[in-house]
């Protein structure tokens, strides 16, 4: 009998790359696979995979009332449903797993995409904190197969908790994605450098306040800003307040297969997320990976974990501070010199041969496995 996963997350499906491969690599690995999250509000329609996905449309959409509705929803979900091995993504869908692992002597594999407890949200509100705090507390000792995204992370749970665990970075596959539009399909600028900033989380602390201001002294550049976050809003406002609306396009979140698209297109990419935190500090996001897998050159701020890996394959230029002028110099700068810029083009396309999902789901199939043997 085919072996059957039940994998958790808190999102709607619909943009979580790292997950995604996850899952395909699992099926690959001859797993029966369903994916289990939420309806967000305006939830994006969901592509066909190759594995069976299932949203629960909570009551609660944010705060933590949404976040309580869901582990006990998923808690009985997950407890009349038969499986061999579940998954919990991040902190918030873990103490559901825990409690039927153990009730139903399941093995239960954790995989935590950043340092939770240190996420700005929960840094700026310190009795939530403690509470996702004690949950984490809780749970860790009862885990024996877990993964994180970075070394810096992975260092930081080995030292609190004793545990082992294993990196997986959230880096894309090797192979080519489809790209199906060209820049006049996509009404980008044909005579203008194209600057990007994507994702599903723009939000604060992460550069985007200060690059919309650097437009300013920016010349013969469009900032496209593609995705979802909570400065949106401010960052709309900011564009209309600084007369900068011929140089700043806002276009909502979308698939990632979508997404690749406008980022292939790209002449500059940006991960200016800021140092606030341990979390921040050394996290490594999706959108530097898929940015090198474009192979677009990148500005990144002075973060651990990020200037480790634009200073050891030299695709970037990492900022010493998050002043719009500075910002703006260092993209003047890189623009202007053609010969610089070429270099690190070029730089990308090596790096992307080596930073690729093929190499990182070996450890996947490693654990994975040996807890189906």
């Amino acid at each position: 009998m085919t072996p059957k996963i039940i994998i958790s997350v808190s999102n709607d499906l619909s943009c979580d790359q790292r997950v995604d491969k996850v899952c395909n690599s699992l099926v690959n690995m001859g797993f029966n696979v369903l994916l289990v999250g939420v309806k967000r509000k305006n939830p994006s329609p969901l592509s066909i995979r190759k594995y069976k996905m299932f949203r629960f449309n909570t009551i609660f959409k944010e705060g933590m009332f949404f976040f309580v509705e869901l582990n006990v929803r998923l808690f009985f979900y997950l407890l009349f449903k038969k499986c061999n091995i579940l998954v919990a993504n991040d902190l918030d869908t873990l103490l559901p797993n825990v409690l039927i692992s153990r009730l139903k002597r399941k093995e239960l594999v954790y995989d935590s995409h950043e340092y939770f407890t240190e996420v700005a949200e929960l840094v700026a509100r310190p009795k939530k904190q403690a509470i996702w705090k004690s949950v984490e507390r809780y749970c860790f000792p009862k885990l024996k197969y877990i993964f994180t995204v970075s070394e810096s992370i992975a260092d930081i749970y080995k030292k609190e908790y004793g545990k082992e665990v294993k990196v997986v970075r959230n880096i894309p596959l090797q192979r080519e994605y489809a790209v199906q539009k060209t820049k006049k399909e996509l009404d980008l600028p044909e005579d203008k450098f194209i600057l990007l900033v994507q994702g599903t989380g723009i939000n604060i602390h992460r550069g985007a306040e200060e690059l919309v201001e650097a437009m300013q002294y920016i010349d013969n550049a469009v900032l496209f800003i593609i995705g979802g976050g909570n400065v949106i809003n401010l960052l709309k406002e900011m564009a209309k307040t600084l007369s900068l609306n011929d140089k700043i396009r806002f276009i909502p979140r979308m698939p990632f297969e979508q997404l690749y698209n406008y980022t292939v297109h790209a002449d500059l990419g940006f991960a200016l997320d800021k140092d606030i935190g341990i979390n921040h500090r050394f996290a490594l996001p999706n959108k530097l990976f898929d940015f090198i897998r474009a192979e677009v050159p990148i500005v990144v701020s002075n973060l651990v974990e990020i200037k480790k890996i634009v200073e050891h394959y030299h695709i970037g230029i990492v900022i010493e501070n998050h002043q719009p002028e500075t910002i703006a110099q260092s993209v003047n700068s890189l623009l202007a010199d053609k010969e610089l810029y070429q270099q690190l083009k070029k730089n990308t396309a090596i790096a992307s041969k080596e930073l690729c999902w093929e190499n990182e789901e070996k450890i996947l199939k490693e654990v994975y496995l040996t807890i189906s043997r």
